[in-house]
């Protein structure tokens, strides 16, 4: 690896001032201090979260039935890894780590106070300090910090820093499967083959369902979820999932759904190709509020249904099948620009059209 080059003292980072409204600017580059480290970022993720808050969305700005909860003056970025470029002698070794060391960060930085995190349950942490959307800057820059209390992963040098990055939300798509509680001769679903869909039918492959089904309206999309490792593949403007699920189930309907498209029409169609005591998972964040027939959960079929929230304990398995090869990152990671052209990678996530899959932002592209 080559060596740490002189840190300057300032850097680029795009700040938010609020919704629709994000700016390049020039910030000191920060400081650590004890217990933390200072990472270069190698690159960072666009998320579909993120494009949610840029838009406004009532769950990160609050409206009449909760408070905001994403902060102006912050730097974006969640799904990221960086080079360790400085950082005392008690931060590098708590973390096994050495100047030079790529380190993903998971998205939450725990209080490790609260109910929830003094019963193990961090990334649910009540104060909910989240890199790029409260509490800590995150990584649409040149460096970012990484406090003490954050937790860290090692991923290896030798993958692209774009395929490092997608550790954040294949670590989200492996939590999703974990919930599903998928057993070997289940009918397993996945709607969406977006870059969490995709993770989640590479996570479900790794379960070894009898059938695993993926949903979306691009036939390009879903060949990549036939890489990741579904086995069956529905575009469903031209078939009826539903009914086609049905066929295969002999009537029944599936074992495991796992929403991943954001889009609240995928929510009802999940509760219809269930079968009776099937398990649904939502996994998406939602811009619009979502209408259904919950007597379909209830007195029709009694389903399990199961939020999704981060990727915990899932990011070693997440990064161990990066690093083997084995999923088409090359084809997943499609987009990668650099830091100044931040609001084009921004708007690429929200082309409707589809003509991304993972768009990255890789500061040193610039």
């Amino acid at each position: 690896m080559s060596p740490t080059p002189e840190i300057p003292a300032t850097m680029r980072a795009v700040v938010v001032h609020g919704p629709g409204d994000y700016r390049l600017e020039e910030r000191p580059v920060p400081q650590p201090g004890p217990g933390e480290l200072l990472l270069r970022v190698d690159a960072v993720g666009v998320c579909a979260s993120d494009l949610k808050c840029y838009h406004g969305a009532a769950k990160f700005w609050g409206d009449e039935h909760r408070p905001a909860w994403a902060q102006a003056g912050i730097t974006p970025g969640h799904e990221f890894a960086g080079t360790v470029v400085a950082g005392d002698t008690a931060a590098l070794e708590r973390r096994g780590a050495a100047l030079g060391d790529r380190l993903a960060c998971e998205q939450i930085v725990p209080c490790w106070e609260c109910r929830y995190c003094l019963r193990g349950n961090y990334w649910m942490c009540g104060p909910h300090d989240m890199f790029g959307f409260k509490g800590f800057d995150g990584a649409m820059a040149d460096y970012v910090l990484v406090p003490e209390r954050a937790l860290t992963h090692h991923v290896s040098g030798d993958i692209a820093p774009q395929h490092a990055a997608f550790s954040e939300p294949l670590s989200c798509s492996m939590h999703a499967v974990e919930r599903g509680r998928i057993q070997l001769d289940d009918t397993v679903v996945v709607a969406g083959a977006g870059p969490i869909g995709l993770g989640a039918i590479a996570g479900a492959r790794q379960k070894n369902p009898f059938r695993l089904i993926a949903l979306d309206m691009s036939d390009d999309k879903l060949e990549l979820a036939r890489k990741a490792g579904a086995d069956i593949l529905i575009n469903i403007t031209r078939e009826d999932a539903v009914a086609r699920v049905r066929e295969l189930t002999d009537g029944y309907g599936a074992d495991v759904y796992i929403e991943a498209t954001g889009h609240p029409s995928a929510v009802a169609q999940g509760l219809d190709l269930l079968r009776k005591l099937g398990t649904f998972v939502e996994y998406s964040v939602f811009k619009d509020d979502v209408t259904v027939d919950w007597s379909i959960i209830s007195d029709d079929k009694e389903l399990d249904v199961l939020g999704a929230h981060l990727g915990p304990h899932c990011w070693r398995p997440a990064i161990k099948l990066i690093e083997s090869g084995a999923l088409p990152l090359d084809e997943i990671c499609t987009h990668q620009f650099p830091l100044e052209r931040f609001q084009e990678a921004l708007d690429l996530v929200g082309d409707s059209s589809g003509g991304s899959v993972k768009v990255s932002i890789l500061p040193s592209l610039g």
